[in-house]
């Protein structure tokens, strides 16, 4: 049987963290009442006129370094024409033929090794709006809210070559984004929009196959669904001695496939021209070089320093830095606690499960790292034992109080004589226990365990098994 390999290529578009849109001063405030974040010169009324947002070319230019881009001298604005009711002007100002960047790369991890995606292009356009449809109504509500909002759309070249790499990828993009703060690429809320471009060819081959896009997927795993599914769609449609057509698709989430939306159109459907509204403009090198000197420390960057600083696996960096915010917290605490890998394991541990357990995103977790870093101290010193820890840590996160309001009832009991008192009512209330433990020191082991259950987990341990070995001999 024919063997395919899969050739793809992923346009992602990236919602840039300004505070007006990209060609009037409307906000982009995301959540207002529909329709409240308009003006004439996002709707195109007759006689308006846009003006660039600065801080939008800015935002653009920081992505230059981290994806090793080339920065066009001479940079221009274009109209895309197309009609479609979320779009009043019946035509989107983007960039054509002279996009702000190009020729770049990044290298995105592989199971054999770190493999080169070049990035073709990025280039800068304002946003559509949305259109609502409400399940059992004949008609369709329209938010123009987002209409003018600033984009960067990132494309690859068509070196993709599975799922897992398209899934590599994002994550990769999306970390380097979200470092540079150039956007806050909150998917849910639209920030952060993939279409893939997606063929097959027999191996071997050289000449490309038909592509299909699949349109405005919004998660990373819906992106690895959809790309398996056209996959293998078109495999079948190959096998069966069908031709594939060049269409756009759309993800069904429900029914776990993709549905063809409309045939595909290629740029001069689009009938692009130079937007006669904007002249050319140049990108000047006293620019570029100040923005460049601004740049944060970049993940993959991050990533090695931290493994040689605090002497931690690249596996446990890679956990760290998927997000800037919880690589920030774990390095705030750090600088007040001196054990990386207890912090990380907390992190990866309680952490992470209270995140999940609760359906919350690092930014909203409740606990600041100077109190993160009081309960660890508490543990550390051994004033409490690790399970008092987590108790109270779930307590700290309820309440937002600090770790020593909760610890006097949860610390250890190390006084010799209340944990004798102890330690005789448990041989007292199991006295077989306590009579195995003669001829089998493993029995010590439920001994133990049912003096913490009567000392509420604060006996401690240590101390305890030199009162029972005493207790026991006589």
């Amino acid at each position: 049987m024919t063997e395919f390999e899969i050739i793809m290529g992923l346009e992602v578009h990236v919602q840039l963290l300004t505070s007006t849109k990209m060609f009037c001063s409307c906000s982009t405030t995301f959540g207002s009442p529909p329709n409240s974040q308009v003006c004439s010169i996002c709707l195109g009324l007759p006689g308006t006129l846009p003006v660039v947002n600065k801080k939008a070319v800015e935002l653009a230019l920081k992505v230059a370094h981290a994806l090793n881009c080339q920065v066009a001298e001479v940079t221009k604005f274009d109209r895309k024409n197309y009609f479609y009711p979320d779009l009043p002007k019946g035509y989107q100002i983007s960039q054509f033929d002279q996009p702000i960047l190009h020729s770049g790369h990044i290298m995105i991890p592989t199971p054999k090794e770190d493999k080169k995606i070049r990035i073709t292009r990025a280039h800068m356009e304002e946003d559509a709006g949305k259109m609502i449809h409400q399940e059992g109504t004949p008609y369709s509500f329209i938010d123009l809210n987002r209409v003018g909002t600033p984009l960067l759309e990132i494309v690859s070249a068509p070196d993709i070559e599975s799922p897992d790499e398209a899934y590599s990828y994002l994550k990769e993009l999306k970390a380097i984004l979200e470092y540079l703060e150039i956007s806050d690429c909150n998917m849910q809320e639209g920030s952060l929009r993939c279409d893939v471009n997606l063929s097959i060819r027999p191996k071997g081959q050289k000449t490309m196959g038909t592509r299909t896009e699949i349109k405005n997927l919004n998660s990373f795993n819906f992106v690895r669904l959809a790309a398996s599914y056209e996959a293998e769609r078109q495999k079948q449609v190959v096998l069966r001695g069908g031709k594939i057509e060049q269409g756009t698709y759309l993800w069904d989430e429900n029914e776990q496939k993709t549905k063809l939306m409309r045939s595909k159109e290629d740029a001069h459907d689009y009938r692009y021209f130079p937007e006669p509204d904007l002249g050319s403009f140049l990108i000047s090198k006293d620019l570029q070089e100040k923005i460049h000197s601004q740049l944060p420390e970049l993940p993959r960057i991050r990533s090695k320093r931290m493994q040689e600083e605090y002497k931690i696996s690249e596996k446990d960096c890679a956990f760290l830095i998927e997000q800037k915010v919880v690589a920030d917290y774990f390095e705030a605490c750090l600088k007040k606690f001196s054990e990386p890998q207890e912090l990380l394991n907390w992190m990866k541990g309680q952490v992470r499960t209270y995140l999940n357990e609760h359906d919350l995103a690092m930014v909203d977790f409740p606990i600041p790292p100077k109190n993160f870093i009081e309960l660890l101290e508490l543990l550390q010193k051994k004033t409490i034992n690790r399970n008092a820890a987590k108790e109270i840590f779930e307590q700290m996160a309820k309440t937002g109080k600090r770790a020593k309001e909760f610890s006097q009832q949860k610390q250890k009991i190390t006084d010799e004589n209340e944990l004798r008192q102890i330690c005789q009512e448990v041989i007292k209330a199991v006295p077989q226990i306590a009579e195995d433990c003669r001829t089998n020191p493993k029995a010590m082991n439920a001994l133990v365990g049912q003096l913490m259950k009567r000392s509420k987990g604060r006996a401690d341990v240590d101390i305890a098994r030199r009162i029972f070995g005493e207790l026991i001999g006589e």
